[in-house]
């Protein structure tokens, strides 16, 4: 839509919400921007007549309540009107489980063909009176542009069903594999990122960790080549491949801090000093020490040992690195 049609519709809307009463399409035509102008010319008003048309028509199809009727009796032709109790949304409540969530997904789409949507939807948000802070709703952020580079061409031919190649290093391989997939989706699982999909040359499905995708993700090849399971459940595939052992970690929290680790704990009750005990499970000890770490004083690991001491290693190292700057 081109900007200055765009902008004769907002002035429109702004125009009919701004009153109680109808306003005829003679009333429109001289006081919102846009219109052409009344000069007595036949041609000026059948220009106006068929922008105006159109400009109903888009109205009502993208759902603007734009009704069509006379103040009074004594009116010779209809008006028109938008009814604010009809137009506007109701009032937005989130839970503070849900606003954690859309903080982290606001810094999620970090990356510059999502950050505008984000931004948009963050500003909407405030609008309505919800306090949304991505800087600190959720400790987690994945920053997908820079540790995880594949992330966006994987995502974007998961979206538009298109084939995707890349070099994949396994872990018992000393050197990158060359995989054609046909990409069902991109799912975060224990804080990693996996690309599924149906590999083409072993004609299986396969689970492939972003990390450890050498070099940038190459699409190719139609939309909608494909289509994936119906009964697809991408996070139990993850899942599944997963296979690591599950341990326990026990840890207190002060109260009131330590929001997105409370989301996925169990809590313990009190402890003696006042914290709150939460137990925790994960097959990757050592990433969970490293988000640990990111709450500082707030959270203190209990149990297991091995835990507790990788956290105090991370909390040393970033000291000794914020001594030396």
């Amino acid at each position: 839509m081109a900007a200055k049609r765009a902008e004769r519709l907002v002035n429109l809307v702004i125009a009919l919400l701004g009153t109680r009463g109808y306003v005829s399409a003679a009333r429109i035509r001289a006081t919102v921007p846009g219109y052409e102008a009344d000069d007595g010319t036949e041609r000026a008003d059948e220009a106006f007549k068929r922008m105006f048309e159109r400009d109903k028509a888009d109205l009502r199809e993208m759902g603007v309540p734009l009704e069509t009727g006379r103040t009074s009796a004594f009116d010779t032709e209809d008006g028109y009107r938008i009814a604010r109790a009809d137009y506007e949304l109701p009032e937005l409540t989130l839970t503070g489980e849900e606003a954690a969530a859309v903080g982290l997904a606001l810094r999620l789409w970090e990356s510059a063909q999502l950050a505008g949507a984000a931004q948009s939807a963050l500003v909407k948000l405030k609008a309505a009176g919800v306090d949304v802070d991505p800087g600190r709703a959720l400790p987690l952020r994945p920053r997908l542009d820079s540790d995880e580079p594949a992330f966006e061409p994987c995502y974007a031919a998961a979206r538009d069903r298109r084939l995707v190649e890349f070099d994949y290093r396994r872990p018992d391989e000393g050197t990158p594999a060359r995989r054609r997939v046909q990409p069902w989706g991109v799912v975060a699982w224990h804080g990693r990122w996996y690309l599924v999909g149906h590999d083409l040359d072993r004609q299986a499905p396969r689970v492939f960790r972003l990390s450890r995708v050498a070099g940038a993700p190459r699409v190719t090849g139609p939309e909608n080549a494909f289509e994936p399971p119906a009964d697809l459940d991408l996070a139990a595939l993850v899942a599944r491949q997963d296979g690591g052992e599950e341990q326990l970690v026990v840890v207190r929290a002060r109260p009131g801090a330590a929001v997105g680790l409370r989301r996925t704990a169990v809590p313990l009750g009190p402890a003696d000093d006042g914290t709150d005990r939460l137990e925790l499970r994960t097959t990757e000890p050592w990433r969970l020490a490293g988000e640990l770490a990111a709450y500082g004083a707030d959270v203190l690991v209990e149990a297991p040992q091995a835990v507790r001491d990788a956290v105090v290693q991370r909390l040393t190292r970033l000291a000794a690195m914020g001594e030396s700057a």
